[in-house]
């Protein structure tokens, strides 16, 4: 009821009720949190997210992947040594031979809210194309990395990296098979993806 009709009493018409849950087409969308937007997307390109509150449930969740898929004693391929260490209880079956692993473990560059994807570049997957990778990822991130689009993620690529920015950068985006190929996904390579992240902020 507006001020007027208040002070001279008069009553509203039905069209005077508008409900507060409806929004008008023209109203700008609401604006979900960085990480909510990233796990929506996420798991609608068909990843599986696994958060993680510190290094234990990393370590419990890893174990869980590994169990689940049957992976405890198989070949992983691993570029970055510093998950080698940081996972050393696991006593990995690492190899840097694409052809003898199973699954691959890694971290990535930033993880991309807008459209649920991950940024990776040289530092990750050395100058290997993704197709010639594993089908199977788990890969290891944290609460910091997440930024809205690509564009920020390839200037936070560029700030950290001033000496030497990575070449092949790329994003892994589609998580689940594709039966029906068509034009928006000609050429993307489907990866059967875990992520690990872990608080940090």
């Amino acid at each position: 009821m507006s001020l007027f009709r208040k002070i001279f009493g008069l009553k509203d018409t039905p069209e005077d009720h508008i409900k507060s849950e409806e929004r008008g087409k023209y109203m700008p969308e609401i604006k979900l949190p960085i990480d909510e937007q990233f796990t929506i997307n996420f798991k609608a390109n068909g990843g599986k997210f696994l958060y993680c509150e510190n290094m234990q449930e990393v370590n419990n969740s890893l174990n869980n992947i590994l169990k689940e898929n049957n992976w405890k004693d198989e070949k992983v391929l691993i570029f970055d040594e510093r998950l080698n260490e940081m996972f050393k209880d696991f006593n990995f079956k690492s190899t840097r031979n694409v052809s003898e692993s199973i699954y691959f473990l890694s971290t990535c560059e930033y993880l991309i809210s807008d459209d649920g994807s991950l940024l990776i570049s040289s530092n990750q997957i050395a100058e290997k194309k993704l197709k010639e990778l594993p089908a199977n990822f788990i890969i290891y991130a944290t609460t910091s990395q997440f930024v809205q689009n690509i564009g920020e993620g390839l200037r936070g690529i560029k700030g950290k990296n001033k000496e030497k920015i990575p070449t092949n950068i790329t994003t892994i985006k589609h998580f689940k098979t594709i039966e029906d190929k068509d034009f928006l996904t000609y050429g993307s390579s489907s990866k059967n993806l875990y992520l690990l992240l872990l608080e940090d902020l």
